[in-house]
Formats: C-alpha cells, structure tokens, sequence
C-alpha cells in the first residue's frame, strides 16, 4: 500500500483520472481507494489553510 501512495505522490496526474473513474488501482479495493482518494485531498486542504 506505502509503494501505491509514494507512486500517486510522483505522479499527480494519476490521482485525478481515478477520481475521475478512468484509470484503477488493481489489487486494491474499493474502500482502499476511496480512503487513499480522500487523503490525497486532506493534504490539499491543509495546505491551503497555511496560505491564509
């Protein structure tokens, strides 16, 4: 799972087309997925509370 989330964070444009439901992660499910989508957009809003 740590090899999945340190290949997203190289690569960016791979977590917009899973939102966007045009790509897949094989051998992770569903509810894995979600949660790995909605901490890549916890971080996002972090970040941008610190510009404020």
């Amino acid at each position: 799972m740590i090899n999945v989330i340190q290949y997203l964070e190289q690569n960016p444009s791979l977590i917009t087309l899973l939102k966007e439901k045009k790509a897949s992660l094989l051998g992770v499910t569903e509810i894995e997925q979600k949660a790995i989508l909605e901490s890549f957009d916890v971080e996002l809003r972090v970040d941008l509370r610190l510009w404020y």
